[in-house]
């Protein structure tokens, strides 16, 4: 097991970011609104103190920050649209979520990544990670979707505040979204690869390439077939949660292997 040595607040705001993330998660049905929001608000922050260590020290990154990140900028995303959509009810999935986003960050830090390779890094990782957190949001909203569906399937009310078609179309924005990111990100890592990565490390057929383009693939497929050939429904979300699993194998899954089964950490 790896365990954190970043800088001190780490840990601690680690540990108070878990603690208000479980707090909606566990008691979801007991809180009110505008408390459940504050916990997310408190869990938010705090998460967001125990990512800045990542850039401490060089930056620091491994499966478990990457997970950490998309999940903040996925719980982000959830603040700034329930702004918009008061009634939208996603706490306790956002609260278990993040919570084990947090402890997983905390627990297998990854490595230091040094920008002897080249400064503009942290921007390509910065682009796959916006597109990693674009595609977890859509994944919560199709979700929601297909939960929605099947309580007016059964004569129930929908339990997650926002009509069904409303939260299709956040879907796929988000998927849009998600898609221009990934495509950018590819098309950085292929262009500029050794500039990025330094000498010899050019576009490579390996596996976290072979995952990122079936992922990009799949994701083009699904937005076809919505435009051309009207999917939507079950169709639709098989396809997105085909091509965020492959996303997420590309880049958190070949770290996980590396860092955790063979115990590497470069």
């Amino acid at each position: 097991m790896i365990l954190t040595t970043g800088p001190f607040w780490t840990w601690p705001a680690g540990v108070v970011a878990t603690l208000a993330y479980a707090v909606p998660a566990l008691m979801a049905q007991r809180l009110g609104d505008l408390t459940a929001q504050r916990w997310l608000w408190l869990a938010w922050a705090s998460h967001g103190l125990s990512l800045l260590g990542l850039l401490v020290g060089g930056l620091h990154f491994g499966f478990g920050p990457a997970l950490s990140v998309t999940a903040w900028l996925m719980l982000t995303v959830y603040m700034a649209e329930s702004q918009l959509y008061p009634q939208l009810r996603a706490r306790w999935a956002m609260g278990m979520l993040g919570a084990l986003a947090v402890l997983l960050a905390l627990v297998f830090p990854g490595s230091n990544m040094h920008l002897s390779r080249s400064a503009w890094l942290p921007l390509h990782l910065a682009l796959g990670l916006s597109a990693y957190g674009m595609f977890a949001a859509a994944v919560v909203h199709a979700w929601m979707m297909s939960r929605t569906e099947q309580r007016i399937r059964c004569g129930q009310d929908a339990d997650t505040g926002l009509p069904l078609l409303t939260l299709e179309r956040l879907t796929f924005n988000f998927v849009y979204a998600g898609f221009v990111l990934l495509s950018a990100t590819l098309l950085a890592g292929m262009v500029f690869g050794e500039q990025l990565y330094g000498p010899g490390h050019a576009w490579r057929w390996d596996h976290k390439t072979v995952f990122a383009l079936l992922a990009w693939l799949t994701f083009a497929v699904l937005i076809v077939g919505r435009h051309r050939l009207g999917w939507r429904g079950k169709k639709a979300v098989r396809v997105l949660y085909t091509g965020t699993a492959l996303l997420l194998l590309s880049y958190a899954g070949s770290r996980f292997v590396l860092e955790v089964l063979l115990g590497r950490m470069t």
